[in-house]
Formats: structure tokens, C-alpha cells, sequence
């Protein structure tokens, strides 16, 4: 397949934390010129069959997806999976031990928010969470807004959901080699998502990227949602200098939150390899 495809894999639907369904997602990517389609949904599988379907219903051809947590160098790194099998027994379960934690923090997470004087926020975030197992910042910031609190979600996290901040709860995820051994080992390729999104130090950066190969790790997004057109530029290169192929997704999570639509970044730059190169045989 060509490096000008309008490949978009990486968004997320009500099954994590966005905020349209799978079939909702499918019909907005065709609508939007997307040929090649994949859900990532935070930590969780579930919304697969029904993206396969939808995809199928649209004539859209469509690799299975899911974006996992990990812990790097104390930070929350996102590892996408593409092309795995969905059903894998390791993979489920792995991503069933990652999802555990994350109630338990909400219920922390709202503790720090009550001592400002936000009440009932864990109440008022399941309320938002499609999937109470997968509760996240992201339905904390729905709810602080709709109660008038912050104007958007972006204020949410400035004042109250980062490092330091009043909601803000660490949590320890998988580790790097259990992320990129369940997708690899399910058949799937492993991808670094949005890079810059990290703010790691150049040593920090290179340490990731050296052991995101050594364990089987094979692309890296370039082209994505967050990323400006300089930091597009600079993984194209990190890309080239990793020997990893290059994938493209707009992070997409709803018609009112994100940034960048469906299926609306450039192309990728025709020196990279496209991730779905690596993966024709697993397009469904």
C-alpha cells in the first residue's frame, strides 16, 4: 500500500475516553476520506468486533488497535498496538491487570479535588466514563467543566489534573517490555505514540526509543494530533535514525475536545516507511 494513504490510526471512542461509539467513529472516518482505520482505545479491547463490523458496513478497510499505558522513566508513555489478534490470552488478560488500577486512583484523584472545594467529583466522572473500568483525567475534566468549574478541558488540566496539581495521581502502569510482548506476541506491531507529547531530556528520549527496539518495537508515530509540523519533522528523522517504520493517527476522541478530525493530517513524507506496510496481511 502507498505512503499516501489516508491511513488514521490512533482515536478513541465511548469504550475508553472519547465520546462518539465505534460505529459512530467508522462512519465519520469514511465520511472524512479516511481509507485505512484503526480504534485505540485506552487499555481495552472490547469496542473491537463492533469496529470491525462497522469498518466492514462502510467498505473501510480497518487494522485492530488499542493504546496502552506504561510507565517510562517515571512518566505515562502511550505504546499503540496495531494488527494484533484481539483474542490473545495474554493480551487480554495484561490489559485487564492494567485497567485495575485506575479506580482506585479516581477515588483518589476526587479525595484531592474535594480538599479544593470540588465535590462529588468521582460521582460526577463515572457519570461521563462509557467504561467505569477505564474512569480517567479525561472524564474528571468532563465533569469540572460541565459543573461550571473550568470553561474547557484544557483548563481542567492546567489547574487541577497535572504533575503538582490538586487532582493529580500518579499510576504505575505495565512496564515497556509487557506492552510491546503482548502486541508482538498477539501478531501485532508496536508503535510509540505521539513522541513529543512526553517532555523527556534528549538522554531520557534515546533511552526509550533504544529500548522500544530492543524488545521488538517497530514504529513510531510521526504524524499525529499533538504534534506541530517542526516536531513532525524531527521524528521523521528519529524514525530514519531507529530503523522504525512511521505511522500517522489524529488522536481523535470528539467532535467538541479534539483538535484535529478524522482523517485530516498531512501525508507522511515519502523517505519513511508506513507502519502498514509492515501489517497488509493483518488489514481487514
Amino acid at each position: 500500500m502507498e505512503p499516501l494513504l489516508n491511513a488514521d490510526l490512533h482515536c478513541h471512542s465511548v469504550v475508553s475516553d472519547g465520546t462518539l461509539t465505534p460505529e459512530a467513529l467508522a462512519a465519520r472516518a469514511k465520511a472524512n476520506g479516511v481509507q485505512l482505520w484503526a480504534l485505540t482505545d485506552h487499555d481495552e479491547i472490547g469496542g473491537q468486533d463492533r469496529a470491525i463490523a462497522a469498518a466492514k458496513a462502510h467498505d473501510l478497510k480497518y487494522l485492530t488497535g488499542v493504546e496502552i499505558s506504561i510507565t517510562f522513566a517515571g512518566k505515562t508513555v502511550h505504546i499503540v498496538g496495531l494488527g494484533f489478534d484481539h483474542t490473545q490470552t495474554d493480551m487480554v488478560q495484561g490489559l485487564r491487570n492494567t485497567r485495575g488500577g485506575r479506580g482506585e486512583r479516581a477515588k483518589e484523584m476526587s479525595e484531592g479535588l474535594s480538599k479544593v472545594g470540588i465535590h462529588g467529583a468521582y460521582e460526577g466522572a463515572l457519570k461521563f466514563a462509557g467504561n467505569h473500568e477505564l474512569i480517567s483525567r479525561t472524564h474528571f475534566a468532563r465533569f469540572l467543566v460541565e459543573s461550571g468549574v473550568c470553561k474547557d478541558t484544557s483548563e481542567v488540566f492546567r489547574k487541577y489534573l497535572t504533575e503538582n496539581k490538586p487532582g493529580f495521581v500518579p499510576h504505575r502502569w505495565a512496564s515497556l517490555e509487557n506492552a510491546v510482548k503482548w502486541i508482538t506476541h498477539a501478531g501485532g506491531v508496536a508503535v510509540i505514540a505521539h513522541p513529543a507529547r512526553y517532555g523527556f531530556t534528549a538522554n531520557e528520549e534515546y533511552a526509550l526509543f533504544t529500548e522500544f527496539k530492543n524488545h521488538g518495537g517497530r514504529a513510531v508515530e510521526v504524524l499525529t494530533g499533538s504534534h506541530t509540523s517542526a516536531e513532525a519533522l524531527r521524528y521523521a528523522d528519529t524514525a530514519l535514525e531507529f530503523e522504525l517504520a512511521a505511522s500517522r493517527g489524529s488522536d481523535f476522541h470528539s467532535p467538541d475536545e479534539s483538535h484535529t478530525d478524522l482523517g485530516t493530517l498531512p501525508w507522511l513524507p515519502g523517505k519513511l516507511t508506513p507502519v502498514w506496510e509492515l501489517l497488509s496481511d493483518r488489514i481487514q
